[in-house]
C-alpha cells in the first residue's frame, strides 16, 4: 500500500503504521489535523475509537443482522437464503445473527430450518419457546429432564455453553457471533419483528422473506437500518456488490454517508462562485432576481 501511495504522488508521510496503544491515543487527539476516521476491526476496537475522539468517525460498532421469515414467505425458497446469510462467510459484519420466524410457522418451518442449519454446522440458540420445540423424538424418549433435553438440542459444544446459554433472554439478542451460531426467536407478526430489530439490532442490514407486498412494505419502511432487504441474503450489503467499487467502510449512522461506502461516498462539496461584482443588496431589493436554473442551460 505504501509503495502504491508513493507511485501515485502522495507524500512519504501519508501513511502511518501505528501499533501501540499510546500512538492510537495520540492520533485520536488530532481533531485539528485529521478530517475523518474509518476504523475497521473488532466491535470493541471500533467502539473504543468512537468513544475516545472528537474526530468524525465513519463506521459501525456491530453487525447484528436479522432475517424475518413472514408467515407468507416461500418456505422452500427461504432456506437457501438463510443458509447463505449465515454460512457463506460467518465472520462478516453482514452475516445474519438472529432469525425471527412468524409463530404460525413454528411447526413447519422452524424444524426444517434448524435441521438444515445444524447439518451445516451451525449451532442454535433461542428463546425458551423455541428451544422447547426443538428436541427430537429420540431425545424425548431418553428420559432426560426437559431442561437437559432443551440444552441437548442447542448444538453448542460443552465448553461454549457458559458463554452462550442455550436459552436466551431478550438482552442476549444484541450478541454478534461472527461464527456459525444463530439466535432464533418466534414473533407474532411483522410489527413485533420490526420492534425487535430496532431495539436489539445494530442498524446494519436486515431482511424480510415474504410474498406479501403489504407486509414487505411495512418492514422496508419501518426498519431503521442502513440496508433493508426483501427476499435475499443480508450478505449483499457490500460496496463492491452495490457497484461502488472498492469499499472503504460501512456506516450505520443517520448522516452521510450511510451503508456501504465507496470512494465516491467520501467526496464532499466545495462551492466555487465566479461573479462580476454582484452584491446581495441588489437581490434583496428586487433589482435583480435569482433564477435557480442549471448553469449549463
Amino acid at each position: 500500500i505504501y509503495d502504491c501511495a508513493l507511485k501515485c504522488g502522495l507524500p512519504p508521510a501519508c501513511l502511518l503504521h501505528a501499533t501501540e496503544h499510546a500512538q492510537i491515543a495520540e492520533l485520536l487527539s488530532f481533531d485539528h489535523l485529521v478530517d475523518l476516521l474509518i476504523p475497521r476491526g473488532s466491535n470493541a476496537f471500533v467502539r473504543y475509537i468512537m468513544d475516545h475522539t472528537n474526530i468524525p468517525v465513519m463506521g459501525h460498532a456491530g453487525g447484528v443482522c436479522h432475517i424475518y421469515v413472514d408467515r407468507d414467505a416461500d418456505q422452500e425458497g427461504a432456506l437457501p437464503v438463510i443458509l447463505d446469510a449465515k454460512t457463506q462467510y460467518p465472520a462478516a459484519c453482514n452475516a445474519v445473527e438472529t432469525l425471527l420466524i412468524h409463530r404460525d410457522l413454528a411447526s413447519t418451518f422452524l424444524p426444517a430450518v434448524t435441521q438444515l442449519l445444524r447439518t451445516s454446522g451451525v449451532q442454535i440458540r433461542g428463546t425458551r419457546e423455541v428451544m422447547e420445540l426443538l428436541p427430537t423424538e429420540e431425545e424425548r424418549n431418553t428420559g432426560a429432564s426437559q431442561k437437559e433435553a432443551v440444552a441437548g438440542t442447542c448444538g453448542l459444544p460443552q465448553e461454549n455453553q457458559n458463554n452462550f446459554p442455550a436459552i436466551m433472554e431478550d438482552a442476549d439478542f444484541t450478541t454478534e457471533y461472527n461464527a456459525r451460531i444463530l439466535s432464533i426467536k418466534l414473533v407474532s407478526g411483522v410489527e413485533e419483528a420490526v420492534l425487535h430489530i430496532n431495539t436489539y439490532g445494530s442498524h446494519h442490514t436486515d431482511a424480510i422473506l415474504t410474498e406479501n407486498d403489504q407486509t414487505a412494505e411495512y418492514f422496508l419502511q419501518r426498519v431503521d437500518s442502513a440496508g433493508v432487504y426483501r427476499n435475499c441474503s443480508t450478505r449483499f450489503a457490500d460496496g463492491y456488490r452495490y457497484g461502488f467499487g472498492a469499499e472503504v467502510g460501512i456506516a450505520t449512522g443517520k448522516l452521510h454517508a450511510r451503508g456501504p461506502v465507496g470512494l465516491d461516498g467520501l467526496v464532499t462539496y466545495k462551492y466555487r462562485l465566479i461573479g462580476e461584482g454582484q452584491t446581495v443588496t441588489e437581490y434583496a431589493s428586487g433589482e435583480k432576481q435569482f433564477h435557480h436554473r442549471d448553469l449549463s442551460d
